[in-house]
Formats: C-alpha cells, sequence, structure tokens
C-alpha cells in the first residue's frame, strides 16, 4: 500500500517536470529596442512602402539587395540615376526606409520583405537613426546591426553582407552625432569574418583632408546628393564586383 501511494505521489511530478521543460529551451529575449522588432505602421506612407515592398518581392530573382534607412532610400531618389548606370542589370532590390533604426529593419525582415530572397549580396547600412533620434548606445546599435545581419543569414545562408559603415554626418569631426557613430563602426568592423561578412568603410571619400563634411556632397550634412552617391557608388564597386563577381 505504502508503494502504491509513493508511485501515486510521484507519476504528478514527473508530469510537471516534462511539461515545465520547453520552458528551458525558450528564445532569449532582446536586450534593448535596438535588437526588439517594432514597426511603424502608423505612419503612412511607412506602411504603403512596406505593401508594396512585399508585394513587389513576390517571385522577383535579386541578387543585390540594398537594406537600411533614408539614405539608402535616396537611392529612389537623389541617386536614381547613379543606382541606374550601377545597379539596373545586378538584378537589385532596395528596402531602405526613411527614418528607420535597427528594430523597424527586425520587423520588415519578419513581416515579407526578405520574401524568398537568396541573393548574392547584402549591402547594409543602418544605425544613424538609432544615434540621430536617441542617441542610443554605440553598443546598443551595435547589437541591433548583428542582429539584421544574424537574421538576414538565418534566412539565406549563402549570402554575402557588405557591411557598411555608418556614413558620416555633421559637419566637423568633433560633430557629436558623428563621433557616436564612429563608435558605432569601430565595433561593427570587428563583424568582418573575411567571409560571410565583409566591412567596408567609405567615410574618405566623402570627406575633405580635414575631415569636413561639405554641403555638396550632402546638402544637410546627412543624406547625400547625387554626387554623393557617385562617390558611394564608384568607392565601393571594387568590393561589390569582387564580392558579386562580376
Amino acid at each position: 500500500m505504502k508503494s502504491l501511494i509513493l508511485i501515486a505521489t510521484l507519476i504528478p511530478s514527473a508530469l510537471f517536470v516534462q511539461a515545465a521543460a520547453p520552458a528551458a529551451v525558450a528564445p532569449a529575449k532582446a536586450k534593448h529596442t535596438a535588437m526588439t522588432p517594432a514597426h511603424r505602421l502608423n505612419a503612412g506612407w511607412w506602411k504603403n512602402r512596406h505593401e508594396q515592398k512585399v508585394t513587389a518581392a513576390q517571385g522577383f530573382d535579386c541578387e543585390l539587395l540594398f537594406i537600411g534607412d533614408s539614405i539608402t532610400h535616396g537611392w529612389e531618389g537623389a541617386g536614381k540615376n547613379v543606382w541606374n548606370l550601377y545597379y539596373a542589370d545586378r538584378k537589385p532590390f532596395n528596402i531602405g526606409f526613411s527614418g528607420d533604426k535597427t528594430e523597424h529593419v527586425l520587423w520588415r525582415f519578419q513581416h515579407g520583405e526578405l520574401a524568398q530572397f537568396k541573393p548574392k549580396v547584402a549591402v547594409i547600412m543602418i544605425g544613424t537613426n538609432n544615434t540621430g533620434h536617441i542617441m542610443q548606445k554605440a553598443e546598443e546599435t551595435a547589437d541591433g546591426i548583428k542582429a539584421i545581419i544574424t537574421q538576414l543569414h538565418l534566412h539565406s545562408p549563402q549570402t554575402k553582407v557588405l557591411l557598411l559603415a555608418i556614413f558620416p554626418r555633421g559637419e566637423k569631426p568633433d560633430h557629436p552625432m558623428r563621433v557616436l557613430n564612429t563608435q558605432i563602426n569601430n565595433i561593427i568592423k570587428t563583424y568582418d569574418d573575411g567571409k560571410s561578412v565583409h566591412f567596408l568603410d567609405l567615410a574618405p571619400a566623402f570627406l575633405t583632408q580635414e575631415g569636413m563634411l561639405t554641403k555638396e556632397v550632402m546638402p544637410d550634412r546627412l543624406h547625400p546628393r547625387e554626387r554623393g552617391y557617385q562617390i558611394w557608388a564608384k568607392s565601393m564597386e571594387p568590393k561589390l564586383k569582387e564580392l558579386l563577381g562580376k
């Protein structure tokens, strides 16, 4: 009788252990906002652009993917002629969204913008809005960038990432936002493994010898005009050719 009581006591305990086991392998939560997917669906233009990109991505054989914020978005504006000259015949797709931070890219990845894409190369530049909007810590923005690379490679392991240093902003080298972006760049350059991730800093091409950012290149000292996109494309081309194999 005592044995039966003991068995009856142990069975619920065993069932409890089995039921509780999955909690031990629950995914880790994001450490901060830069790693936490977030949308901007309250902005009508953003919602419309997202939906348009998801639709356009369906069935498109993308070989060259551009990922970023307004600076990448600008390939469809001030940089359009340069885009057509350099990228039109390379099966490109642009998912740059003005105002986006790292967390917004992560959300868009999770909601259809990567579609069935298995691009040869993905050009990533993101983070200046984490700086400009909230002066987020360099380490946190860098974490967000790393999360983007990780999610992209989970989706398409063979894609080579061309990770660009965040472009310089502000007129002078000591501009607080430029200083913070430089701190981010110093972290993310360590993500370069020479295989799946390749880091490229184009800042010297945009700046004078004294480190000044002129209005002739970026009129608001943040967003390139056409000349700035010409500098970007020309400076990036050798590495891009290497990664694309053409």
